[in-house]
């Protein structure tokens, strides 16, 4: 098994740096799932994600998705845009503060949601099954941890 050399500071194995891995796993574990939301409904990937944070946890502020999802301010801007353009999501003007803009899904949206959704649980289903069930049960406690979700 590949490894860091703590002895040898000339040798490093970038195969085995864990952001590097990290960053590999999620690309190559989500082209299937991005073929899907992208060929299907032409949307992006910050799109699906705040597509399903309304899906998930009903009507919430941008901020409120940038906090949770971690995602740049202007990246979901321009994913609200994006889903309001296609009539996915609702922008409603808080009463109380004229700033913030209260978001939920319209009904095409979700019903976008929902099909994706199942979509999401068969293909991580999928990726589940090339690991046994202790081993999937660990890999994700070990990158909930990571991202700091434990």
């Amino acid at each position: 098994m590949a490894h860091l050399d703590d002895d040898d500071p000339d040798t490093f194995d970038l195969r085995s740096f864990l952001p590097f891995l990290l960053n590999q796993a999620a690309e190559e574990s989500s082209l299937e799932f991005q073929r899907v939301y992208k060929n299907r409904y032409g949307m992006l990937r910050t799109e699906w994600r705040v597509l399903f944070h309304l899906g998930n946890y009903g009507e919430m502020t941008a901020r409120d998705i940038v906090l949770r999802a971690k995602i740049h301010k202007t990246k979901v801007s321009r994913a609200v845009r994006g889903l309001q353009q296609r009539r996915y999501l609702h922008r409603l003007r808080d009463e109380n503060d004229r700033r913030v803009e209260q978001l939920s899904l319209t009904a095409s949206g979700q019903a976008v949601y929902r099909e994706l959704r199942d979509i999401a649980r068969d293909y991580d289903a999928k990726l589940a099954a090339r690991f046994t069930t202790g081993e999937a049960a660990l890999l994700r406690m070990m990158l909930r941890r990571l991202a700091g979700m434990d």
